[in-house]
């Protein structure tokens, strides 16, 4: 077959063209740092990335729920310390009360911070974080104890405030408020406050009671605290899961810049020593000789 010139400066054109569109395509690929711009340059290479990153969304927005949980935790752990607080009060004053050396003054002074006491119970049990109640259930909009003239009315939900943090994994993120501020709870101390208003007052009973329900409470501060602890481990978990699929995304779609530097850098030398061949190949025209 006769080569002719024409066939000659098409092919090289036309191998010319096609180291442009490689060039183009590394230099691509630096720039954005990923293996393909568009789903059409490697249709696996994006249905993988759309599995992986819905994978990683997945992931974070578990972690976000892991914060949530953190703040409900943490907010309630804080106010039943105050309130342990306040119950230790509490019990320190009836114990001082039962001396028989107070004065009718005396008591009345131990019955006022008992009161208040109770009014700081009642505002711990209102405890609300972004504006939600965290001693109320479910019911987040609602205040669970309200205190007035007549005294003091608990109206609390027990509901779990359930809280996805892995896939299939909801942990509850309140603690039960029938076990820390109950109607039980705010009438004994009511009964404690009339109590030392009697010349022939009796706190044992009283105290008795009364220790029970601290010991209620504490438990279900444990309760909090162990749930803690599996949040933590849940958090490292995830933590862990998210590494991987950043990982996973990172192999599929992010480039290896050192092997595409070289490759462009390749292709270059190439393309250069294209040009120079074919200016030499393809013959000088009549227009040349005429210069």
């Amino acid at each position: 077959m006769r080569v002719t010139q024409s066939m000659v400066a098409a092919n090289s054109l036309r191998n010319i063209n096609k180291s442009y569109g490689s060039m183009a395509q590394y230099l691509e690929q630096l720039s954005t740092g990923k293996k393909i711009t568009k789903a059409s340059d490697d249709p696996v290479i994006a249905q993988k990335g759309m599995y992986y990153r819905t994978s990683l969304n997945e992931v974070e927005q578990y972690k976000r729920n892991l914060s949530e949980v953190y703040l409900w935790m943490d907010n309630s752990e804080a106010s039943m310390d105050q309130g342990n607080k306040s119950f230790q009060r509490i019990r320190e004053l009836m114990i001082q009360a039962k001396n028989d050396t107070n004065e009718t003054t005396d008591r009345e002074a131990i019955a006022k911070e008992i009161a208040q006491l109770k009014e700081d119970l009642v505002s711990v049990a209102n405890t609300q974080v972004a504006g939600r109640y965290i001693f109320n259930g479910t019911s987040v909009n609602t205040a669970p104890v309200t205190s007035d003239a007549n005294g003091v009315v608990v109206n609390s939900e027990n509901d779990p405030y359930l809280v996805e943090v892995s896939r299939g994994i909801q942990l509850k993120a309140n603690a039960d408020p029938s076990q820390l501020f109950s109607q039980e709870l705010f009438n004994t101390i009511g009964e404690i406050e009339r109590e030392l208003s009697e010349d022939d007052m009796d706190l044992d009973s009283l105290l008795q009671k009364f220790d029970g329900l601290v010991t209620t409470f504490s438990a279900e501060r444990s309760d909090l605290g162990a749930r803690y602890n599996r949040l933590e481990l849940l958090e490292s978990r995830i933590d862990n899961q998210e590494v991987l699929a950043k990982k996973v995304l990172s192999e599929n779609e992010d480039v290896d810049m050192e092997k595409v530097y070289t490759d462009f850098i390749t292709q270059e030398s190439v393309h250069r020593a294209a040009l120079q061949m074919g200016a030499s190949i393809i013959q000088p025209s009549l227009v040349d000789f005429l210069r």
